[in-house]
């Protein structure tokens, strides 16, 4: 006659697995995915002879993802403008997204809009919105996508203030 076989505690498979991970008992072994268990990145490199170091240093332009490189130019053009009409668009907020929403306004037709104007709520102050992935899908080169974005909130902040584009900067729609 052949005995049970006898289940030891802890003889599910998960929980084996889990018995088996390292790190979680010993806080000195790194986290998979190059991260200590305190989420700051390993400074030694993968077999630990040699500290890790930046791929690109940080004073180098490659350093700022994409998306840090377009708020810079965003928020040099708007302090361009704000710098003459200081005045009027105090108060006004600047913001980008990646895209727009997926409900479009009951004026916008066609297309991708690039960038909108909300204006002033009770509580809420006007606000100018560019639109990241639809304006650099459109701009092949680094100096088109400086002049689309330029274009784009100086048409924004004529709305904004009621004026022609040209009133708001001479440069308005020249390269």
């Amino acid at each position: 006659m052949s005995q049970p076989a006898r289940i030891k505690a802890g003889s599910d498979p998960a929980e084996r697995a889990l018995r088996a991970s390292s790190w979680e008992k010993n806080p000195r072994t790194p986290i998979p995915g190059g991260r200590s268990p305190n989420k700051r990145p390993r400074r030694e490199s993968r077999h630990g002879r040699q500290l890790r170091g930046f791929v690109i240093p940080p004073t180098l332009p490659g350093y700022r993802t994409r998306s840090e490189r377009f708020d810079g130019l965003v928020l040099a053009v708007v302090e361009r403008l704000e710098y003459a009409w200081a005045r009027q668009l105090d108060g006004t907020e600047f913001a980008v997204e990646d895209v727009p929403p997926s409900d479009p306004a009951r004026w916008e037709t066609g297309g991708v809009p690039l960038g909108r104007y909300f204006p002033a709520q009770p509580g809420v102050p006007p606000r100018i919105v560019l639109y990241r992935r639809p304006i650099e899908s459109r701009a092949r080169t680094e100096d088109e996508l400086i002049f689309m974005v330029r274009n784009i909130l100086v048409e924004q902040v004529a709305h904004l203030l009621g004026r022609r584009p040209d009133e708001v900067d001479p440069g308005y729609g020249f390269f």
